[in-house]
């Protein structure tokens, strides 16, 4: 199922603010939340954004030594969901690489993968089974502030 980033929010929980990545699939209304570090929030909001901060940070880092070796991120897919009782799980994401050695295809969390995606434009996908175990309606999402316009969150 091909997917985008819809935006990373701000949830409010009992031990404060935990940023969720919120991934929209096409034709559907529900929405999958991934739940992300804060470093990784602000890196995808970063490449949203394409904001240029002067010196890299780890996933711009990690791209640049990418392409300076010829490689070039094809598309991320979040294949699997594992279990983890009340927590909800661990999302498992696929990140596919062209290189002049051929095609790779790493294992690679996918706030780290989905980093990269929002830097490059690359196509992101979801398998069905891992959507229809995480779906959630979009509208309980709706109303959390976006991490980009919460004042002091991407410095």
């Amino acid at each position: 199922m091909n997917a985008t980033i819809d935006g990373v929010r701000l949830a409010g929980t009992p031990e404060g603010a935990v940023p969720v990545l919120i991934l929209g699939v096409d034709d559907e209304d529900d929405v999958v939340p991934i739940f992300v570090g804060r470093e990784e929030a602000t890196s995808i909001a970063r490449g949203l954004e394409a904001a240029d901060i002067g010196r890299p940070l780890t996933h711009d880092l990690l791209l640049d030594v990418m392409e300076e070796l010829g490689g070039r991120v094809e598309r991320v897919v979040v294949s699997d969901l594992e279990e983890r009782g009340a927590d909800g799980g661990t999302y498992i994401a696929d990140l596919h690489v062209t290189t002049p050695r051929g095609d790779a295809v790493v294992d690679a969390r996918p706030s780290d993968s989905l980093a990269l995606a929002a830097r490059t434009n690359a196509p992101i996908e979801i398998h069905e089974d891992v959507f229809e175990r995480s779906r959630e309606d979009r509208e309980t999402f709706a109303d959390l502030a976006d991490i980009r316009d919460v004042g002091g969150e991407l410095a």
